[in-house]
């Protein structure tokens, strides 16, 4: 029986790639001289400091835009809330999101009975197992889970006849 998976994985590598072009690029520009902004990776987070909002909304604006250049989605950042720090600086918390978690999981299976395509769809720790008659309904899946935006980046592997 033909199938495939639908997951959401990210390249840690090119994320670390991604905040050290960041961080080059905010010692390098003229509005952030003077300024104690900084970007550090935690395993699967980003923390951000910077001196206010406004340096903090621009450290996450020059971020976004190295993560889109080496084609890391958006969509796989979730922003933490912006905390207060020592020193009158403030602080974000920005996690990049491996896997789907069961709530999206259980979105997506929605989305597929709600279109009344012939297909199964079943939740598998964090990826979701899509199982039909034939290929053509497959395919017709994939292309209307790329057409919603379900908020989650997702990647089809391993489909399979």
């Amino acid at each position: 029986m033909p199938s495939f998976d639908i997951v959401s994985k990210v390249d840690m590598q090119e994320v670390d790639n991604a905040i050290n072009q960041a961080i080059k690029e905010i010692g390098q520009r003229y509005d952030f001289k003077g300024s104690k902004s900084e970007i550090s990776q935690e395993k699967d987070a980003v923390k951000i400091l910077a001196d206010d909002d406004y340096k903090l909304k621009a450290v996450v604006d020059v971020l976004q835009s190295k993560f889109l250049k080496r084609n890391i989605s958006i969509k796989a950042l979730q922003y933490g809330k912006v905390e207060p720090a020592s020193g009158g600086m403030v602080r974000q918390l920005i996690t990049v999101q491996q896997g789907i978690s069961k709530e999206k999981g259980k979105e997506i299976i929605a989305v597929i009975k709600e279109s009344k395509v012939k297909v199964q769809a079943q939740i598998q720790d964090d990826q979701v197992r899509v199982t039909g008659k034939n290929r053509d309904d497959l395919q017709e899946t994939i292309q209307l889970l790329k057409g919603k935006d379900l908020g989650v980046e997702m990647q089809f592997v391993n489909f399979r006849e």
